[in-house]
């Protein structure tokens, strides 16, 4: 509920502070007193878009401020709303809302966090539902009309199956889709199996290209290796100074020392023989390699040709061998995956089949449960409409087919007419605001148990009624304010006094500027009030105090 609301230099409004409470608040005042102009603010508090020229004449700087005690039921929903904006949460249930403008700017504070309009005006229809002549009500929209029906027949629990088996739905679409645009063409499929083909064929294992580089290097140089070889064969072992012939010299030097000293004499030989055993190793291990090296024509031009295919199949698939490999493997998978897409597809077909099946269930039963309710509401609604002074009128809950979805296949729209002979026609179309209104309330009166809107306010929906009519409406704002709060701008006596709060506004000349102010009236001013809406005098004064006193001895409790 709003607790109080902040005005300053808002069009006639100087400065003003209004503290509403829970139950029924009243807000009366003379025509042109400036109710406008606070039912404007409220409105911008709530997420409405301001207009530059509402700024009072003279100054710079319009601020509007407002204060709302959040209900537990809605206390989650605002919050994940908040933090999906990145907007402080709300303490002790408490929203804090500011709004500051300026000729050419415009500032929004949501407990003291900077926030955009779209969050606030989210914020709002969650916080208060504004009817009046301008305002596009909550109910008209069909949206909510559906929302309202549910909520009336505690649909929550199918709304619930109905949405999961839809994302459930969804899901599986998703995997189709994913499927069809991961899974190759017929004809993509036929070149991979070429290209695996051309791969395969060529035999290439990993490591291959270092191999082949390597011998075609040597073949490509065999004379100088050839040559090379043979020098240090020569040097090694083969020629009458080679290195052979040294160590051999060497070891049959040390042999003397074998009788002067025969331990070191021994070690001496063993490490010669080594060294005479590399030496032949190098010299045959240099001759083999060699051996190798030499190549036919024939092998070479066998050599060069696999050397082009390797650079061919690497320009297209490399730049390595590794990557011509991998991408070999690869496109295997993408033929596997084509021959056997049947198999896959028809699971998925049959999946998205059953959950097309459990989502169409879950909408008849959906379904059911709406028509069974709409019957039972469109009584009320119609038992309501009568009360409030639309002796012949008629309303109905029309249906239709809708696309399937998450909140099922119906189409719904609440159809009325307020005189005979016309007929029903969609709600949104109804032409007279004070019509409209009072429809608005009668909606609002049977939904109150199951409508989740604290804060619901009423601009002028007495108008063009009295007499009996007016003191009904009267007592269904009475009634709808033991589960709401209810702020109702109106010009009916009966409907102000019985209002648990009742401010009035009024309009005085200060220092050659005019000036709009709000108060809350104790019992003489509300008597007093009351007695000028019924005309004046002593009688009117009178019938005043007969209605206050009415509305004292009921002493009535709000339950919210």
């Amino acid at each position: 509920m709003l607790k109080w609301m902040h005005i300053r230099n808002f069009a006639l409004m100087e400065e003003a502070d209004i503290e509403f409470d829970k139950g029924f608040n009243a807000v009366t005042g003379e025509t042109g007193a400036g109710k406008s102009v606070m039912m404007s603010g409220l409105k911008l508090l709530l997420g409405g878009r301001f207009d530059k020229d509402l700024i009072r004449q003279g100054e710079t700087r319009c601020e509007l401020s407002g204060e709302f005690s959040v209900p537990e039921p809605l206390q989650a929903e605002l919050t994940s709303l908040l933090d999906q904006s990145g907007v402080a949460p709300c303490e002790n249930g408490t929203l804090f809302i500011r709004r500051v403008f300026t000729p050419s700017s415009g500032r929004i504070f949501i407990n003291s966090s900077p926030a955009g309009i779209r969050t606030l005006a989210e914020a709002g229809a969650l916080l208060a539902d504004i009817h009046d002549a301008d305002e596009t009500h909550g109910l008209l929209r069909l949206s909510e009309q559906i929302a309202s029906l549910d909520r009336f027949a505690g649909n929550n629990e199918l709304l619930r199956q109905c949405r999961q088996c839809w994302d459930s739905l969804a899901e599986i679409r998703k995997k189709r889709e994913e499927f069809a645009s991961s899974m190759p063409s017929a004809e993509e499929a036929e070149s991979l199996r070429n290209e695996v083909k051309k791969i395969q064929n060529a035999g290439f294992h990993p490591g291959e290209d270092a191999e082949i580089e390597s011998i075609h290097s040597a073949a490509a140089n065999s004379r100088e290796i050839l040559e090379t070889a043979s020098r240090t064969a020569e040097l090694l072992t083969e020629s009458e100074d080679s290195v052979l012939e040294k160590i051999s010299l060497v070891m049959r030097t040390l042999r003397s020392l074998e009788r002067t000293d025969p331990e070191y004499a021994a070690l001496f030989a063993e490490k010669c023989d080594g060294l005479y055993s590399a030496v032949q190793e190098l010299s045959s291990s240099i001759t083999d390699r060699a051996s190798q090296v030499e190549l036919d024509e024939e092998s070479f031009m066998a050599l060069e040709e696999r050397m082009h295919l390797l650079q061919t199949l690497k320009r297209k698939y490399g730049p390595e061998l590794e990557d011509v490999l991998a991408y070999c493997d690869r496109a295997s998978a993408r033929i596997d995956l084509f021959e056997n897409a049947g198999r896959e597809r028809e699971r998925l077909e049959q999946e998205e089949q059953l959950a097309v099946k459990a989502h169409a269930e879950s909408c008849r039963k959906l379904s059911e449960a709406r028509k069974k309710a709409a019957s039972q509401l469109e009584k009320m609604l119609s038992d309501e409409i009568l009360k409030l002074g639309f002796k012949r009128s008629a309303f109905r809950i029309d249906f239709s087919d809708a696309v399937p979805g998450p909140g099922g296949s119906d189409k719904i729209e609440f159809l009325f007419s307020a005189n005979p002979g016309i007929p029903v026609r969609p709600l949104r179309q109804v032409a007279s605001s004070g019509e409209l209104s009072r429809v608005m309330l009668a909606m609002r009166t049977v939904l109150a148990e199951s409508d989740s809107i604290p804060t619901l306010v009423f601009d002028e929906i007495d108008a063009n009624i009295g007499g009996e009519t007016a003191v009904t409406v009267a007592e269904e704002l009475s009634k709808l304010a033991y589960h709401r709060q209810i702020i109702s701008i109106s010009h009916l006596p009966q409907v102000a006094a019985e209002a648990d709060t009742h401010f009035l506004v009024r309009k005085t000349v200060e220092n050659e500027k005019t000036v709009s102010s709000v108060s809350p009236l104790d019992r003489k001013g509300r008597i007093a009030e009351i007695a000028r809406m019924l005309g004046g005098g002593s009688a009117a004064e009178k019938h005043a105090r007969a209605l206050i006193s009415r509305k004292h001895d009921q002493n009535r409790d709000v339950i919210f």
